[in-house]
């Protein structure tokens, strides 16, 4: 049993078939000496190796360490691409050029991150480039998990040596569709251990000056509502445990923050700074940009403790996503920016997580 990488995962591990599929371990390096672990179930992040002031590394991404626990995670989005469609759609349906559709109900009563086999429960068809890239690609059936249109998504992960790590995503449908990729990464920037400490300390600065309020089922209300005098405003530097359970409605139905942000852009589609935050223990900080106009802060308010890689457990609130991504519930809000594809279209999005130390 060999170590392949300074994770101290195993590729062997990660190496089954799954649905007449071949799953593996890729890892992505570059010359500052740091690492990327991905696997093409899922195009699940298992390792993210990075290091704090002092140069120690660790792995600052959750995830587990055998492709077993990857397919029956506690979690089945733990650091997993999402697609079709990303966050959720009241009441799983939507209406589009004149047709209704139904999805699975896998959220209370809403669709959750395109259906309970979206592409996070998948095998990837998965080619490593170079020693930075690994390129995945997977076919979305029509009709797959209610959604119409056969579509082709392709999906590159690269490293670089300024400890970016970029995703870029490109999809074609056969039919009108709704799309709406993104990746849940459950950062730790502390580094995952037993237990990963709480994220609550960390500094957050986001570039949004409004958010999407969300009713009890986390569904839209409607309203894109100014964070100025509330827990969601991060325009200038905060804890996220500050007012993470203030008495506020907004964070009462979401247990905490778990709501999508509308990005500062000044022009639609452009590659921008979305987030960035900070965790004073280890010094490392983690950047944000996308495309997208959106991103989804989640908090990891439902974890248990469960365990993942190499003996690491996962508490409430251990870790946080920044899900660049349109809006919930796009199909039922005209007013929101389309997630519409048509055939004579391609989808594209980049988003980029760049991580850092600061000294301060």
């Amino acid at each position: 049993m060999s170590l392949i990488n300074i994770s101290g995962l195993k590729k062997e591990d990660f190496q089954a078939k799954v649905h007449g599929k071949q799953t593996d371990l890729f890892i992505l390096k570059n010359n500052q000496g740091c690492e990327v672990g991905i696997t093409n179930y899922g195009g699940s992040l298992v390792s993210i190796m990075v290091p704090d002031r002092n140069g120690k590394m660790a792995n600052v991404i959750q995830g587990h360490d055998n492709i077993q626990d990857v397919i029956n995670s506690p979690e089945p989005f733990l650091s997993t691409l999402i697609g079709r469609y990303g966050n959720r759609i009241c009441k799983g349906k939507f209406t589009l050029e004149g047709k209704e559709y139904s999805l699975a109900i896998n959220n209370g009563p809403n669709s959750l991150h395109g259906g309970p086999t979206g592409c996070h429960a998948r095998v990837w068809d998965a080619e490593q480039i170079d020693e930075r890239t690994l390129s995945l690609h997977y076919t979305f059936a029509d009709g797959e998990e209610g959604f119409p249109g056969k579509l082709e998504m392709n999906v590159i992960y690269k490293f670089t040596d300024e400890n970016e790590l970029i995703i870029e995503y490109k999809g074609n449908t056969d039919k009108t569709t709704i799309v709406n990729m993104t990746n849940h990464g459950f950062f730790s920037l502390a580094g995952i251990a037993n237990p990963t400490p709480t994220i609550e300390k960390l500094q957050c600065w986001i570039n949004a000056d409004f958010f999407i309020p969300i009713d009890n089922t986390s569904i839209p209300t409607g309203e894109i509502k100014s964070v100025k005098g509330t827990p969601f405003d991060f325009t200038s530097v905060h804890e996220i445990g500050e007012r993470i359970d203030a008495d506020d409605e907004q964070t009462h139905n979401g247990a905490g923050y778990d709501h999508c942000f509308v990005l500062n852009k000044k022009e639609v589609g452009e590659l921008s700074y979305a987030a960035k935050i900070y965790e004073p223990v280890s010094g490392r900080t983690m950047e944000v940009y996308t495309t997208e106009p959106g991103v989804q802060v989640y908090t990891d308010n439902w974890a248990d403790g469960y365990q993942g890689q190499l003996g690491a457990t996962f508490p409430r609130r251990s870790a946080i996503c920044f899900e660049a991504q349109h809006f919930p519930d796009t199909p039922n809000r005209a007013y929101f920016p389309s997630a519409v594809l048509k055939p004579e279209e391609t989808y594209t999005q980049t988003t980029i997580y760049k991580f850092g130390v600061d000294n301060k």
